[in-house]
């Protein structure tokens, strides 16, 4: 007969590594210096960004719903795994194709901040001067 308790103890570590996972990558890719950053990097760390928000957002969502109580330990922990990746995959997706703007406003914010200069952005429609942009 095999014994249940390591196995779910080994699904737990992995649970909470990969839980760790997305929060650990966003806090290692907001600490680095972007003052010489490309426009690619700049985006990629603000979609990150607006990826976990929106997982968290989801994330936020679920706790409402109801949860089977009968479900064993083991049951459980696997089935909130799993609802956990589908949310993460569910948020970079949702970020990737109909983006909340977040990422697109904290990349515009990030680029005055370290004074990074280019093109006027497709948000800019032309009414605004460049003396007004900076005071934005």
């Amino acid at each position: 007969m095999v014994d249940m308790s390591d196995i779910t103890s080994m699904y737990s570590d992995m649970y909470a590594s990969a839980a760790n996972q997305t929060a650990d990558k966003l806090k290692n890719q907001l600490g680095k210096d972007y003052s010489k950053a490309s426009d690619e990097e700049l985006m990629d760390a603000c979609k990150q960004f607006e990826a976990y928000f929106v997982e968290q957002l989801y994330k936020g969502m679920m706790k409402t719903v109801p949860q089977n109580e009968d479900a064993s330990n083991y049951t459980s922990m696997m089935t909130d795994f799993y609802r956990d990746q589908m949310i993460q995959t569910m948020a970079e997706q949702t970020t990737n194709q109909t983006s909340l703007g977040l990422a697109q406003m904290l990349y515009e914010q990030m680029k005055r901040n370290y004074g990074i200069q280019d093109a006027p952005s497709q948000a800019d429609d032309g009414n605004v001067n460049a003396a007004e942009k900076v005071e934005l």
